[in-house]
């Protein structure tokens, strides 16, 4: 949750400082973001404009809805406006989607769907590390939070693939707050969060079975219990609302099944005894 001290101007001045030093660092000459229509990308893009380097926004829709679709371009038309180191591009990938589900061997009907979503995010990675190399550019990554570190809200190679992330230390609360502190525009404050992977007009909420609101105030009850025996938290827990012990469910639902996003890719370590093991 966006804590009541939070400090939008001080944020922000963070944040470009830190991708300057970052960029510098790097060698390379600017940025490239993905721009969804969201709240996510629309904060990242500005960040990133503001510091000075050249930016290109990209939109990359696949089968998208068209409010989704007019939001981003009137933020890229608004950025491009603000900085004059903006640069718009759309890369229509919905005939690759297409011709790559085609081509695709038929699975399980109940797993489609869902593998198919995260091809969709998959599809925008690749683009935006080929729209990248070509511009001596990085990858920002646009995931805040709750959605990288909690929940695991996100596709793991897809739009988890970037250089690095200058908004995953804020909740999503506190990335609403930036924004319009940012002066983000208003179509894009106002519209309800969704990842956009579907084709349709669910929402996160309903993806999530709970608020962003709701599910920050989780993972803040997680850490602050974390010290905390089994039995003691069953306890804490019993004294919650019914709908506080739902929303510690459905947190702890995805934080499982998403763990595997959140930690370092196994490694087997082959022990010497075995390495030099005699034939």
């Amino acid at each position: 949750m966006a804590h009541s001290s939070f400090a939008p101007d001080a944020v922000a001045q963070h944040i470009v400082a830190w991708l300057q030093d970052y960029l510098a660092g790097s060698g390379l000459d600017g940025w490239v973001v993905g721009v969804s229509g969201g709240i996510d990308s629309a904060v990242t893009s500005t960040l990133c404009a503001m510091t000075g380097a050249p930016i290109t926004c990209v939109e990359m829709p696949i089968h998208q809805a068209p409010d989704q679709v007019n939001r981003a371009s009137e933020h890229m038309e608004a950025l491009c406006a603000r900085f004059p180191r903006v640069r718009r591009s759309t890369v229509s990938l919905t005939e690759v989607y297409d011709t790559f589900a085609r081509a695709l061997p038929d699975g399980p009907d109940e797993s489609k769907g869902l593998a198919m979503a995260n091809t969709r995010a998959r599809l925008r990675m690749t683009t935006l590390y080929a729209l990248g190399q070509r511009a001596r550019a990085l990858v920002a990554g646009t995931g805040n939070k709750i959605e990288d570190f909690g929940v695991g809200f996100y596709t793991k190679y897809g739009d988890g693939g970037v250089d690095l992330s200058p908004i995953a230390d804020l909740t999503k609360t506190e990335v609403f707050a930036l924004a319009a502190h940012l002066g983000v525009i208003d179509a894009i404050q106002q519209a309800s969060p969704t990842d956009g992977l579907w084709g349709d007009d669910r929402t996160d909420e309903d993806q999530l079975g709970a608020t962003y609101p709701e599910l920050e105030w989780a993972m803040s009850w997680e850490a602050a219990h974390a010290a905390f025996s089994d039995e003691a938290c069953e306890a804490e827990e019993q004294g919650l609302p019914r709908r506080q012990q739902e929303v510690l469910a459905t947190y702890r639902k995805h934080h499982r099944a998403n763990k595997h996003k959140m930690v370092p890719i196994p490694v087997c370590i082959i022990p010497d005894e075995v390495r030099q093991a005699s034939a």
